[in-house]
């Protein structure tokens, strides 16, 4: 902390924080989570404690004339053993609407994960601070975007100019959006370069991203959390967590999704609802799960995935991607004769095949940076313009 300035600290609330559901009190602050108490008590997965407390869309936001910010925090980062070493998670500060800066927290509390074990282990640490200066002498709006990747309590912010929140006047319309780790940001360069924070900023929207590694599985709570947001858009991305996790066949497969499509009209009847179906992943179109880790490549010091199922298992049910994408198209044509504002997108527009050949998915299963940009950029083609689900006159 800068000694030079005068500065005033101001408490982390609910009215500063966009793109969390629930903020859970801690003794050293309050730590943001992407899904209710209430679905959190409901699923006691580790992966999922992991993913939905990981701020991905989740940033600090206000009004100030301060020139310099700090914000104290303590991160938790993710240890694999035997794999390189994670870079420690970016914050990204915008001033109306632009980037300004980025930073890191060194330090924190560790979680280490032993994928041959399946067995993690947390060691508890200490907070530390990103530092932003050089902030225009005037009144502005301020976003500070989260690590989308690690875990992140607020302990403190500090500037040298009071701050107020930014009123919500409902003049940009909110994106709420569910899927899995891609939504969620998994290998995007920072925060605000997540494939769904982009399209929402080239889109003029806000974005809630309920994108969760590993936890796009169709289940109840989370369809009954998207329900009780309020939201404009709405969007589901579905596929391959289940093909990864081997969670269901294709007789539960049809009816969850539909189950799940109620629920979430339970709250939004008429908002515009994008059922979106896998992008295109070479590991998973024709071959079932479950996923698993490569080891041979882990011992290599690099992390990948291999698919572990049996082609002829399609015959018995099991699911791939391909199976998914002709089913999800299937019953998104079923629903609209009684839901004019249902819309589905096949995923392979995002990234497809030939996107592949140039761009691949580097450890079998997540884009890169580049290809999150590419993603987004195509989302906002494709949602936002007009005459798209999202855009004026699509619904």
């Amino acid at each position: 902390m800068h000694t030079d300035r005068t500065w005033t600290t101001t408490p982390v609330t609910a009215e500063l924080l966009r793109g969390a559901l629930d903020l859970e009190r801690t003794a050293r602050g309050v730590l943001p989570h992407r899904l209710p108490a209430r679905a959190r008590a409901q699923c006691t997965d580790p992966q999922l404690a992991m993913a939905e407390s990981q701020p991905s869309g989740v940033r600090l936001v206000f009004r100030t004339r301060a020139t310099a910010v700090e914000l104290d925090t303590l991160p938790t980062k993710r240890v694999y053993t035997g794999a390189p070493p994670r870079p420690d998670g970016v914050y990204d500060l915008l001033v109306d609407g632009r980037l300004h800066g980025q930073g890191s927290v060194s330090g924190g509390a560790t979680l280490t994960i032993d994928l041959t074990s399946g067995t993690a282990e947390k060691r508890e640490g200490t907070p530390g601070t990103v530092c932003f200066g050089g902030l225009p002498a005037r009144m502005k709006n301020v976003e500070i975007w989260l690590p989308h990747d690690e875990t992140t309590e607020l302990t403190a912010l500090r500037t040298d100019a009071p701050v107020t929140p930014v009123q919500d006047d409902r003049v940009r319309k909110v994106w709420l959006h569910h899927g899995s780790s891609i939504s969620h940001g998994s290998e995007a360069a920072s925060p605000t370069g997540t494939w769904p924070a982009l399209a929402a900023s080239l889109g003029g929207v806000e974005l809630i991203n309920m994108g969760f590694g590993g936890g796009a599985l169709l289940d109840a709570f989370t369809s009954r959390a998207m329900r009780d947001v309020p939201a404009d858009l709405i969007s589901v991305k579905i596929g391959i967590n289940l093909v990864n996790s081997d969670a269901m066949r294709l007789r539960a497969f049809t009816p969850a999704v539909h189950g799940f499509l109620d629920t979430v009209r339970e709250g939004h009847p008429d908002a515009p609802l994008l059922v979106i179906s896998p992008v295109h992943c070479p590991l998973h179109e024709d071959t079932p799960g479950p996923t698993a880790p490569d080891f041979t490549s882990l011992s290599a010091g690099r992390l990948r995935f291999r698919a572990t199922g049996d082609p002829a298992e399609r015959a018995y049910g099991k699911l791939t991607l391909g199976v998914i994408r002709e089913e999800l198209a299937r019953i998104v044509a079923e629903r609209a004769d009684g839901d004019p504002h249902l819309h589905h997108l096949d995923g392979r527009e995002l990234y497809g095949e030939a996107d592949h050949l140039e761009m691949p998915l580097q450890d079998g299963l997540h884009p890169d940076a580049a290809t999150h940009r590419l993603m987004g950029e195509r989302f906002t083609k494709l949602a936002f313009a007009a005459g798209g689900p999202f855009g004026e006159g699509g619904s």
